[in-house]
């Protein structure tokens, strides 16, 4: 499927997705406030930790292969099982520690021991959660587009009803025992849209480990594992350095910004994930790499930044339209966030190759260096810009990776260079 095709399809999950934040952040933004969005904002980092580690990181390994061994089934089972089989096994153990360490977790994580048992709900559904995560990864290995898409309406409907209901009912408490279990919810439906398919039974996905397969995958393991420890490690020392600078609500205006920015920002990333990471895994020759990430470029880039001088422009409309009046004073965020979001997006048109070319050590040094170098950002330049310094990080921090990808991957690496290469 081309990415044109793809981001039509993709263009109707990101379409109802952003329906449903448009109403979902207008009730959490009424229900829990600023200092609220803090607090899920630290606990959706959690999450994302948890069910990294809870899948085994090798959900972008699984689609990498599925795509790259698109013409053999054989390897294709062997690779599933083994995925499966490790998914398995690591959402129970993470489950169990989950449960053990609860009381840790909401004392210093969340700062409230009485959000303990949000935890019990994380657990519950986590093996579903990291199933979910693993079928979604089949589809989109297997560029069952239309499929894919439609999980993902049905992760942002469920979504809104549940978090709705549950933050109207029970405030924060709701919110977060929602966030526990949305994805778990949505497994039913991904299981039941991938067993419609007629290359799937549930025999393909669970068995015998296959250590050809495991070594494949470890490189993706440590690659997804070093996203899901250093990114949300940065977040989460922002947000407490903003929180000890300003306050809460303050950290809670950032994730705000943040959401706003996710949001409009998803169209982009789950099609270069849809079509453009299977498709630089296919890709044999050095002077179709290039072409493809030239391509790709000249419709991503330019879409993106027109969407980011639309959001600054209306930015008081935003405000008030996604939140309250009492979030007025993230407005002074948005013109260094926007004009971050389009340099992300430019970046990540590049280190995309580094996932799908398996460039193991080059990713995972990479994210390291950078998300320590965004709170460091953040730490010096909140202090001499104030709260906006944290917004002026980020485009800081992703105008140096920018040209530290530029530089890597387009000069620097095999992959891309071609005989008539200088150098």
């Amino acid at each position: 499927m081309s990415l044109v095709k793809t981001s039509f399809w993709n263009g109707i999950a990101v379409a109802v997705r952003m329906g449903t934040a448009l109403l979902l952040n207008k009730l959490l933004a009424i229900y829990v406030g600023p200092g609220g969005y803090a607090v899920i904002g630290q606990f959706q980092n959690l999450i994302s930790m948890i069910v990294t580690f809870a899948t085994g990181a090798t959900n972008t390994g699984v689609v990498k292969y599925t795509a790259e061994y698109f013409d053999d089934e054989e390897a294709q089972h062997r690779l599933w099982r083994t995925a499966g089989t490790i998914t398995a096994l690591a959402s129970i153990v993470s489950a169990i520690l989950i449960v053990l360490f609860r009381g840790m977790l909401a004392r210093d994580l969340l700062h409230d021991d009485r959000l303990s048992s949000v935890f019990l709900w994380l657990a519950a559904g986590l093996v579903f959660t990291s199933l979910n995560a693993l079928l979604l990864a089949l589809l989109n290995g297997k560029k069952e587009v239309k499929r894919y898409v439609i999980s993902n309406i049905a992760g942002s409907v469920i979504g809104l009803i549940v978090t709705g209901l549950l933050a109207y009912s029970y405030g924060l408490y709701g919110t977060l025992v929602a966030l526990s279990i949305n994805q778990a919810l949505v497994f039913f439906v991904t299981a039941q849209q991938v067993s419609r398919t007629t290359w799937f039974r549930i025999r393909y996905v669970f068995g015998r480990i296959d250590r050809s397969h495991l070594k494949a995958l470890g490189a993706y393991v440590a690659m997804a594992a070093a996203t899901a420890i250093a990114t949300p490690i940065s977040q989460v020392a922002v947000r407490n350095d903003l929180a000890a600078q300003f306050g809460w609500s303050y950290a809670g205006y950032w994730d705000a910004m943040w959401r706003i920015s996710t949001i409009y920002l998803t169209f982009v990333t789950v099609t270069l994930s849809l079509y453009y990471l299977p498709r630089l895994s296919e890709i044999r020759e050095a002077t179709e790499l290039r072409r493809e990430i030239i391509g790709t470029y000249r419709i991503v880039v330019p879409a993106v930044a027109v969407v980011s001088l639309t959001i600054y422009l209306m930015r008081n409309i935003v405000v008030r339209l996604l939140f309250t009046h009492d979030f007025a004073p993230m407005e002074v965020l948005f013109a260094w966030q926007m004009a971050g979001d389009v340099v992300k997006i430019s970046s990540w048109v590049l280190s995309f190759v580094m996932l799908g070319r398996g460039m193991t050590r080059l990713f995972i040094s990479t994210e390291i260096i950078f998300s320590f170098s965004f709170w460091l950002a953040a730490v010096i330049f909140t202090r001499v810009f104030g709260f906006q310094g944290v917004a002026i990080a980020h485009l800081f921090n992703y105008a140096l990776y920018m040209v530290t990808m530029w530089y890597l991957i387009l000069m620097r690496s095999p992959e891309t260079r071609t005989a008539t290469d200088p150098g």
